[in-house]
C-alpha cells in the first residue's frame, strides 16, 4: 500500500508573506502568500493527489469513491484540513462556531476546532488567544464600545508553542509567526476587528453579530488534554486529542518506525527531510498514510505534525 502524498493549495492574503516560497520552496508566482493548504478536500481548496493509481484525482474525489483509504469514517465529508500559515502582518481578530451553529446558519457547514504549532516566531512575537469580558453581557459592551485593548488577551509567543482553539474562542495569528494549523473541515471565520484596514479601497467584512452570539465567557484558558489511549506509538509526542482529532509531533534524527494505527495519518513535513520506507520527503510534503498502511520506516533528520481524524 502507497502513501498518498498531495499538490498543496496557495492563498494569498493581505497579511501574508514570501517564506512558504522562499523556505519551503513552494512553486509560489505571487507575493502575500499567507497559506499552504496543504492537506485540504474543502471546496475553496481541494488538494491533488500526486502519483499513485489516483494520480490527479481531487482529495474530495479520493475521499467519496474510496472511503476504505481513509478507514471508513462515518464523516459524509473528509473532517479535517492541515494549513501552513505565513503572517508578515496581523491578522483579524476572530471566533469560529460550533459545529450545532455553523449547520444552522452556514448552510450545512462543519464548525471550527482548531489548533495551532508554532514553527517559527520572531523575538518579541505575540499571539491573541482569548478575551477579558467577565460575561456575555460585557462581551457585548466591549466589542460594541470598540475597546479594543481592554478586550482582547495577548500573550507571547515563540517557536515550539501549541495553541488549541476550541469553537467561541476568541483569537488572531500576529504578524512574525509561521504556524501550522490542524483543523476542522471548514472554512468559516467571523471577524471581530480588523484593526479598520482597507482592502481594494474598503474595509473587510465585519460579523459582529455572529461573534457575538458565539464568543463564549468568560475565557478559561486550558491546557490541551491528552490522551495516551489514542495510539500505540509513544515515539511520537502527543500535542492534544479532542473530539474531532488527535495531533502528535514527530521528530526523526535517524531512524524511527511509526505504526499506522489509526484511520488515517496526515502528515506535515514542517523541517528537514529524509524518506518514509525509501521514499524521498523534504520540507513542506503533506501525505497521508491510509488505514492499513502498517508500518511507516522514517529515516533522516526531519520534524513531522501528524494528525488523525477521530472515528
Amino acid at each position: 500500500m502507497e502513501m498518498i502524498k498531495l499538490k498543496p493549495v496557495f492563498k494569498q492574503m493581505i497579511w501574508g508573506g514570501n517564506k512558504l516560497r522562499d523556505e519551503f520552496n513552494y512553486p509560489v508566482d505571487f507575493d502575500n502568500c499567507g497559506e499552504c493548504w496543504g492537506i485540504s478536500a474543502h471546496q475553496n481548496g481541494d488538494c491533488t493527489v500526486a502519483g499513485t493509481e489516483y494520480d490527479g484525482m481531487k482529495l474530495s474525489e479520493l475521499y467519496a469513491a474510496h472511503g476504505e483509504l481513509f478507514g471508513s469514517l462515518k464523516s459524509e465529508r473528509f473532517p479535517l484540513l492541515t494549513k501552513i500559515i505565513d503572517a508578515r502582518a496581523d491578522l483579524s481578530i476572530q471566533v469560529h462556531p460550533d459545529d450545532e451553529y455553523a449547520f444552522e446558519h452556514e448552510n450545512g457547514s462543519y464548525g471550527k476546532s482548531e489548533c495551532w504549532y508554532v514553527i517559527d516566531a520572531e523575538p518579541g512575537s505575540t499571539i491573541v488567544i482569548g478575551h477579558n469580558a467577565k460575561d456575555s453581557a460585557e462581551v457585548k459592551d466591549m466589542i460594541e464600545g470598540r475597546r479594543w485593548s481592554e478586550f482582547i488577551r495577548e500573550i507571547p509567543v515563540k517557536a515550539g508553542d501549541f495553541f488549541m482553539i476550541n469553537p467561541g474562542t476568541v483569537h488572531a495569528i500576529k504578524g512574525g509567526t509561521l504556524i501550522l494549523e490542524s483543523q476542522q473541515n471548514s472554512d468559516i471565520t467571523y471577524r471581530v476587528y480588523d484593526y479598520d484596514r482597507l482592502q481594494n479601497g474598503k474595509p473587510r467584512d465585519l460579523h459582529v453579530k455572529q461573534s457575538i452570539d458565539v464568543i463564549k465567557a468568560p475565557f478559561v484558558d486550558e491546557k490541551p488534554f491528552i490522551d495516551p489511549d489514542v495510539t500505540k506509538n509513544t515515539c511520537m509526542e502527543q500535542l492534544v486529542t479532542c473530539e474531532y482529532f488527535s495531533v502528535w509531533k514527530l521528530d526523526v534524527d535517524g531512524e524511527k518506525t511509526v505504526l499506522q494505527d489509526q484511520a488515517c495519518m496526515l502528515m506535515s513535513v514542517i523541517d528537514g527531510e529524509g524518506t518514509v520506507n525509501g521514499e524521498k520527503l523534504v520540507k513542506g510534503d503533506h501525505f497521508i498514510l491510509p488505514f492499513g498502511y502498517g508500518e511507516a520506516k522514517l529515516e533522516g533528520k526531519m520534524n513531522i505534525i501528524v494528525s488523525s481524524p477521530r472515528r
